[in-house]
């Protein structure tokens, strides 16, 4: 076998998107003009694909941290944590983390992708068992796969199934690391958190929640599913990323177990990779104090997800979820959901496509993601898009 011959089905299915004039993956926004608006094709576009659930990319208050920042210690660190990475605000942050959440420690890492691939590999070895939601984001799987612990799938949102799983493990349960989301990427439904945390105290073994679609969206302060379902004191490990609601780009995890140092010395990701650049942990930091106080940009990003999940509703779509900042749009065939995203694109109105194998039950998906920076008329317009396809389709 040649060393490119595995790369002759995507070279079938680009050549499909090119006869399609399609090309959902080489998507250029040419210039951005808000949190909610950009130019795409020479066209005022609606960004609705953009997952800034409370649209703090241009916060004043990032912004100048981020320009201190960069004026104070230039534009990286050029190196690791674990050689010359660690800034103080490297370590302020992962303070501010733990004490956001009420924990005793946290770690941060250059990426979100990094958080998982990073924790469940410094985490987990070949003598370890994970027991992991099917619907599992690809940064968990791609951890557990680096790991070499043993994986056991369960149905998705599925405790009793978990429960099953655990039980024919028999004493092995005790130490078996469960992974779960608190909202799932693709169709935007929640984790059964207090149904798992049961199945959690009845068996033993730790829980990792990855909250990275609802930290700064659920809870009264914005900790996510485990602060909404009460249970964050269950939750042994909880991962999020600074890329959705904090407007940044790199990752974390915290712990109220004293053991999560370790991970700093064992986890490849972590040791081996530039640490996040200061302007990025600046803007971060004042992005995690403005989440905390956030109740007014929960609220409104409450009010435009409901109003857009209502308005798609009534248009006779079929959602993947009840309403979340996630609205997916379930579709059954490839080629109509391509031509569809690239309809909803000519209209200015820019959401995800995603298309199995990566989807759900083998399903397309429209993906949209609400902010709380989008206006009313910013989610009826999208609204009113969704609708003339609808008589077109």
């Amino acid at each position: 076998m040649g060393l490119f011959d595995k790369f002759n089905g995507l070279v079938a299915a680009r050549s499909e998107l090119g006869a399609l004039r399609i090309d959902p993956f080489g998507v250029e926004i040419e210039r951005i003009i808000s949190p909610t608006e950009g130019i795409i094709h020479g066209r005022h576009t609606i960004l609705a694909g953009t997952n800034n659930y409370l649209g703090l990319t241009f916060n004043p208050e990032c912004l100048a941290a981020a320009h201190r920042a960069l004026d104070a210690e230039g534009t990286g660190t050029t190196g690791s944590r674990m050689a010359n990475g660690s800034y103080s605000g490297h370590r302020r942050l992962e303070e501010e983390l733990a004490a956001f959440y009420g924990v005793r420690d946290a770690i941060v890492f250059s990426t979100g992708y990094q958080a998982n691939l990073g924790m469940l590999a410094g985490l987990t070895g070949p003598n370890d068992v994970v027991l992991l939601d099917a619907d599992c984001h690809a940064s968990i799987y791609d951890g557990c796969r680096m790991s070499g612990a043993e994986v056991i799938r369960f149905r998705h949102n599925n405790a009793d199934d978990l429960a099953k799983r655990m039980r024919r493990l028999g004493a092995r349960a005790t130490d078996t690391l469960i992974l779960v989301e608190g909202i799932y990427s693709m169709l935007g439904d929640r984790a059964p958190l207090k149904e798992i945390v049961d199945v959690k105290r009845e068996f033993g073994g730790y829980l990792l929640v990855d909250e990275a679609h609802s930290l700064g969206v659920l809870g009264e302060r914005g900790r996510g599913l485990v602060e909404e379902a009460g249970v964050l004191a269950d939750a042994d490990f909880i991962v999020g990323t600074f890329s959705k609601s904090l407007g940044g780009a790199g990752g974390f995890c915290v712990s109220d177990l004293p053991e999560l140092d370790l991970v700093r010395y064992s986890s490849r990701p972590y040791i081996f990779t530039a640490s996040p650049s200061p302007a990025t942990i600046a803007s971060t930091r004042q992005a995690l104090r403005v989440l905390a106080e956030g109740h007014e940009l929960r609220a409104r990003l409450r009010a435009n997800f409901e109003r857009l999940h209502s308005g798609l509703t009534a248009l006779g779509y079929t959602l993947g979820a009840p309403p979340s900042p996630v609205i997916a749009v379930v579709f059954d065939d490839k080629v109509a959901t391509l031509k569809f995203w690239r309809d909803l694109l000519d209209r200015g109105v820019y959401v995800n496509l995603m298309l199995p194998p990566a989807t759900p039950n083998g399903v397309s998906l429209i993906r949209c993601s609400v902010s709380a920076a989008h206006t009313p008329g910013q989610i009826d317009a999208v609204c009113a898009a969704f609708a003339d396809l609808r008589t077109v389709t």
